[in-house]
């Protein structure tokens, strides 16, 4: 019961709980669509894996490119409305593929056009998202609420592939991309009934030159920021790719139909939620944290690649799924947590470039290796590249901590007299 307590604090705050279920809603409708997407451009590009890896880059180029600003406009603005005016843009979107679809109009060209105007909406939901959640809650039950919510999307990544795989098969991928655009209904009806005077806000940045720069150069000159968010870039571009190589291991390598890749899907998103959940439990986040994890997703990655059998790959995406998870979640926890209020939309909008934003990079580069030496090696060079990443900026992150705290305790010493009274640090 304690266990149980603990995991789910923050849903005690109203709040929280509203946006905690909008989101699980809207999310197996986002899962939804990301499988049916996947599935649709597969069959109109004929199996290409570059042309599913380019998807998923203009997806993700404004986030590359504009992704900053997205950040700047989560600490400029009231996040509540920002997020109402994201979510309704993108219900849009899904609505024009449900139609397109469903109507047999539908164009790879048009395809790659929509996904990016879906992309600008996504710039600026990110940060916005991710840096509300401590609005929501008390500073103390930060760490578990951003547990429970990685936790919704993996949760939601379970549910969403489930359904999206047997509608595929029975009725096709339209009736996905028209129930993602119902779900958004759910969210954006938690953020209408939310008691906006609970709501922990601090004050807005006022309008300033240079803001920008100001965040990128905060980031830079923080040890800590800066060693996670460059390991995140590097996980983020090699690793976090599954929307473009688990469709060419499905069909190609194991010979598998939609369903099949349903069943990868819903693996690394079971495996995930028993990682958020642990986070979540946890309710703390370290540089050893960090490391671990780490190296655990590492790890699992690789030995994914080697699968001889499905079963056995799936098995194993489980333990992908869980590392995953729980590494992007001490990400996220920490640089929550370390960054100063006052830039912290901008502190995560770099980190959802680093990890998003990437993808322009890294989705094309995975398709293309998968075309030229299988699918395996597709996957393999993530975990290859995360584990080096670990290596070194997990290392780099636990020597600037223990400097830091290194340098807390010697500035506690300095400010006691000889006789261990305090001083007060004015004088001293």
């Amino acid at each position: 019961m304690n266990t149980a307590r603990a995991t789910f604090k923050s849903l005690h705050v109203r709040n929280f709980r509203l946006f905690f279920l909008g989101q699980l809603l809207s999310q197996c409708g986002t899962w939804m669509q990301t499988i049916a997407l996947g599935w649709l451009v597969l069959h109109l590009s004929h199996n290409s894996g570059f042309a599913i890896g380019l998807v998923i880059a203009l997806q993700f180029i404004p986030t590359l490119l504009f992704g900053v600003w997205g950040g700047w406009i989560a600490d400029r603005f009231d996040k509540r409305t920002v997020l109402l005016c994201t979510q309704v843009a993108m219900a849009a979107i899904a609505t024009l593929l449900a139609v397109l679809d469903l109507t047999n109009t539908v164009q790879l060209g048009m395809i790659y056009v929509i996904v990016f105007v879906f992309g600008l909406a996504l710039a600026v939901d990110n940060p916005t998202r991710q840096s509300f959640v401590p609005e929501l809650v008390p500073p103390a039950d930060l760490p578990n609420a951003i547990g429970l919510s990685s936790a919704i999307f993996q949760l939601s990544r379970i549910l969403g592939p489930a359904l999206a795989g047997v509608l595929i098969v029975t009725v096709g991928t339209g009736i996905c991309f028209a129930l993602n655009a119902v779900s958004f209904v759910f969210i954006i009806g938690a953020l209408l009934m939310m008691r906006t005077r609970e709501l922990h806000r601090g004050a807005p940045v006022a309008r300033d030159k240079g803001q920008i720069r100001d965040g990128l150069r905060y980031v830079w000159r923080t040890p800590e920021l800066r060693s996670t968010l460059l390991l995140t870039l590097i996980v983020g571009t090699f690793a976090i790719n599954s929307p473009v190589v688990l469709p060419l291991l499905a069909k190609i390598t194991f010979h598998g139909d939609a369903a099949v890749y349903s069943w990868m899907t819903i693996a690394m998103g079971a495996g995930a939620l028993v990682g958020a959940l642990a986070v979540a439990n946890k309710g703390d986040a370290g540089g050893n944290l960090l490391f671990g994890t780490g190296m655990v997703f590492g790890v699992a990655i690789c030995a994914a690649s080697l699968a001889p059998s499905l079963g056995i790959f799936i098995g194993l995406l489980l333990i992908v799924g869980a590392g995953q998870i729980s590494f992007l979640s001490t990400c996220n926890s920490l640089l929550q947590l370390t960054s100063d209020p006052r830039m912290r939309g901008r502190v995560m909008a770099v980190y959802t470039i680093t990890l998003l934003g990437s993808t322009p990079i890294g989705g094309p580069l995975v398709g293309w290796v998968s075309e030229q030496y299988g699918p395996r090696w597709g996957l393999a060079v993530g975990g290859i590249a995360t584990i080096a990443g670990v290596l070194f900026f997990g290392t780099a992150f636990v020597r600037a901590r223990r400097r830091d705290t290194d340098a807390a305790a010697a500035e506690s010493e300095l400010v006691r007299g000889p006789d261990g009274e305090s001083i007060p640090a004015a004088i001293s």
